[in-house]
């Protein structure tokens, strides 16, 4: 059962190398997003005028399985990102079910910023799932700073659900997630960075990758 759910998405973009998952991946780029960060790449993403293509579940997968051979050949798969991919939540728990369901061997893989009401986090990730039952299978997190002034400045928005959320996933697993910390030009700084990996080891990450945005002159 698919249950008549549709993903809005501002691209499928395929043979997707490093930066969204291990292996070849193909990047479906969710439209709308929680956030306004001030250097968002991925603008689109909110602009009334944009018209998303709106995908069934059998019609994403059929879009997407074109690229089976490079996704089982390298461990590779479907990374949802955005955009804020778990506005989507449930569409995204109900695909990967119904991949799964054809026999696929592919990874799942979330790009987010986990900005959500906790009923999206959960639709995905339910309250007490054992780690080994999670449906994604790489969680790739941009956190942009931990320090709520910094976070709320650069984002227009307060941290209280990214913090939430990130403290599920702590709890449930540390092994399958990649947490990202940005170096944000005029909002934050090297130590802002420092005090932010600090509360992150804290919690128990241990994969944090440091870098910094490009921004326009």
């Amino acid at each position: 059962m698919t249950d008549g759910l549709v993903f809005r998405a501002f691209a499928v973009s395929r043979h997707r190398l490093p930066y969204d998952g291990a292996g070849v991946t193909t990047l479906v780029g969710g439209y709308g997003c929680p956030l306004a960060c001030r250097y968002c790449i991925n603008g689109v993403c909110t602009d009334p005028a944009f018209r998303p293509k709106i995908y069934t579940i059998p019609a994403l997968f059929d879009a997407v399985k074109i690229d089976d051979l490079y996704f089982t050949a390298t461990g590779g798969g479907v990374t949802f990102g955005g955009g804020e991919p778990l506005l989507q939540a449930p569409f995204i728990a109900a695909f990967i079910r119904y991949a799964k369901a054809q026999g696929v061997v592919w990874k799942f893989n979330l790009e987010t910023s986990l900005a959500v009401p906790p009923e999206l986090f959960d639709a995905l990730v339910p309250e007490g799932i054992p780690a080994a039952d999670c449906p994604v299978d790489e969680f790739i997190v941009d956190i942009k700073d931990m320090d709520p002034a910094i976070y709320e400045r650069y984002t227009g928005r307060t941290p209280e659900f990214m913090r939430r959320n990130l403290t599920r996933l702590a709890a449930l697993t540390l092994d399958r997630v990649t947490v990202r910390v940005p170096l944000i030009p005029g909002y934050n700084t090297d130590e802002d960075c420092d005090r932010s990996e600090e509360i992150l080891r804290g919690m128990g990450f241990e994969r944090i990758e440091r870098f910094a945005y490009r921004t326009k002159q």
